[in-house]
């Protein structure tokens, strides 16, 4: 049993930043892989970002050099700073938790990048 709570979303103007984050909680041992997904409205649901057990991350290319994943495993959370941030990011933020095999998801955050 995993839960993740996603937290920090907002209104950014465009070029401006946000980090969010994902607390972990429950059975997190068995946890292999961390990700951040993000769905815009008529969009299917995205992977943006994930990192893995040994520390390897991956981008979606549309966020490379912009965003950037972490993991502080003292907290159980999981962090995605977003910089320089286009109205094209507008959408629900996920955190997804593989434990395994199977997949978790939290509530989703709104972020909206908009002048």
């Amino acid at each position: 049993q995993v839960q993740l709570v996603e937290s920090g979303g907002g209104l950014v103007q465009p070029g401006g930043s946000l980090r969010l984050s994902c607390v972990i909680s429950g059975s997190i041992f068995g946890i292999n892989a961390i990700g951040w997904y993000r769905q815009a409205p008529g969009k299917e649901r995205e992977l943006v970002a994930n990192i893995i057990t040994g520390g390897s991350t991956n981008y979606a290319d549309s966020v490379k050099g912009r965003f950037a994943i972490s993991r502080d495993n003292a907290k159980n959370t999981v962090y995605l700073q977003m910089n320089s941030l286009k109205p094209e990011d507008t959408a629900v933020y996920y955190c997804s938790a593989t434990r395994f095999g199977k997949p978790y998801w939290g509530q989703g955050t709104q972020v909206t990048v908009s002048s």
